[in-house]
């Protein structure tokens, strides 16, 4: 079986920076059910594709799949060698691990960029046959052609195979794409290799935390990825709606004071933190803001909906994010008044940018735990130092409520590369603070337990 992955942005040779794998050099990697190679058939400047293939040895598969039932020939007899599955995503996550988490020393800018990509999967299981593939894959901004194999070409009334021939072609972040398909492989072919334990749950999330929870099809991908093992998928679903803006249900911590209220009455944690976020910024009678880091746009609505803010701006790293921002903003029905008000474009958050700037007021709202600890320095001197607006709002979640949390056995969210204490937080806001001229107070935003404290907690920073 094999992947291919072709950029045109140029340089193209750029992508194998990106993947972590010289264009000059043929490279394998062995894995328990057999060998992956990675090799670039071209390698120009103005065009560059890499190639993944996996050689499967039955007899080493059939001998790796400990605890599971066995099928006798079937084993050894099947399509595993030839058609993609959760075999090539597990070894593309193995052999792309690098890419898949968006890191790239020497090309970060890059890395965290959408680029023209265009993705082949010659023979991909699909039972749902293509009208799945284009469900699952345009919503992620893809352009999707998925072409049914014929049961045999020469025969053409017999039909078509369960097969597709897949090709992706879109602008997309390469980490997003990775991670996309390293989810999306077996939900196609709704089959695992392997016996999914309670770690599952932690994978899909650290892999489709950046755009599972906006999906709509999310119901369908965690129960099928999760091998429709209930108990699984409840948990999943749980996660992704604490996280996720864009689900109804939040996952409410077993002591937090809403539960007790009739269902009705409840207030999600998400409406709360844009509550407080827009009670900050109205007090300070600032006229424009900016959300860094906005997302598929839950706030961006909120703020338009307030008549006092002449200019609102979103910005993020993810083309997809603002994508779905448009949409839920209803830009292609928007009046043009209230067009004039907004602006959207792509930006990351450690890199300057003058856009950035002439905002009274600025939102980090559950934006910095999803930046590397390396990097916040950048951050801090690209909104504090550059930008440096008049008010700087960032609420944050506090890990110290977490255990409230039912079946949350680690972070909130996949992606997070940290989550502060309170004492820790306080300490970072003093020292940004300081460093920068500003005036910081901090607040939390939930219920707030005796012995815990709140579940977000917020810091604002006023340069006075």
């Amino acid at each position: 079986m094999l992947l291919t992955i072709t950029t045109t942005h140029r340089p193209a040779t750029d992508l194998g920076y990106l993947l972590h794998k010289h264009p000059d050099r043929v490279q394998q990697f062995r894995q328990s059910f057999g060998t992956s190679t990675v090799l670039y058939p071209e390698a120009s400047e103005e065009r560059c594709t890499a190639l993944l293939t996996l050689d499967v040895d039955p007899v080493r598969l059939a001998r790796s799949r400990k605890g599971t039932p066995d099928f006798g020939l079937a084993q050894y007899v099947n399509d595993r060698p030839y058609a993609a599955s959760s075999l090539l995503g597990a070894a593309l996550a193995d052999v792309f691990s690098t890419a898949r988490s968006g890191r790239c020393t020497s090309r970060q800018e890059l890395a965290d960029s959408a680029i023209p990509l265009e993705i082949g999967v010659p023979v991909l299981p699909c039972s749902d046959g293509a009208d799945l593939a284009h469900r699952l894959f345009e919503p992620l901004g893809w352009e999707v052609e998925a072409v049914p194999i014929p049961l045999d070409e020469a025969f053409p009334e017999w039909g078509d195979s369960r097969y597709l021939r897949l090709t992706l072609r879109g602008t997309v972040r390469l980490a997003d794409a990775l991670n996309q398909l390293y989810v999306l492989l077996p939900v196609l072919d709704e089959a695992k290799h392997y016996w999914q334990g309670s770690d599952e749950v932690d994978k899909l999330l650290r892999s489709g935390g950046g755009w599972l929870s906006g999906h709509p099809e999310q119901d369908l991908v965690v129960h099928r990825y999760l091998g429709r093992r209930r108990a699984l998928t409840r948990v999943a679903l749980e996660r992704l709606a604490e996280l996720g803006d864009d689900t109804d249900e939040q996952v409410e911590p077993e002591a937090e004071e809403e539960v007790a209220q009739p269902e009705e009455e409840r207030v999600g944690l998400n409406a709360q933190r844009h509550a407080a976020v827009l009670h900050v910024i109205k007090e300070a009678a600032a006229t424009s803001v900016i959300d860094l880091g906005c997302g598929p746009g839950q706030l961006l609505q909120v703020l338009l909906d307030e008549p006092s803010f002449a200019r609102v701006a979103g910005t993020d790293v993810s083309t997809r994010a603002l994508a779905q921002a448009g949409r839920r903003l209803r830009l292609d029905r928007m009046g043009d008044r209230q067009r004039e008000r907004l602006t959207l474009f792509q930006g990351a958050l450690t890199y300057e940018d003058p856009r950035f700037a002439g905002y009274e007021a600025a939102v980090l709202m559950e934006v910095i735990e999803h930046v590397d600890p390396t990097r916040l320095d950048a951050l801090e001197r690209v909104v504090f130092g550059a930008a440096r607006p008049g008010l700087v709002v960032v609420t944050t979640p506090n890990v110290e409520y977490n255990v409230l949390y039912a079946g949350l056995g680690g972070a909130r969210h996949a992606d997070h590369r940290f989550e502060w204490t309170r004492e820790q937080f306080s300490a970072w806001a003093e020292r940004v603070a300081v460093a920068y001229g500003y005036a910081a107070r901090l607040d939390g935003i939930g219920a707030e337990d005796r012995v815990h404290g709140c579940p977000t907690q917020m810091a604002v920073f006023d340069r006075g």
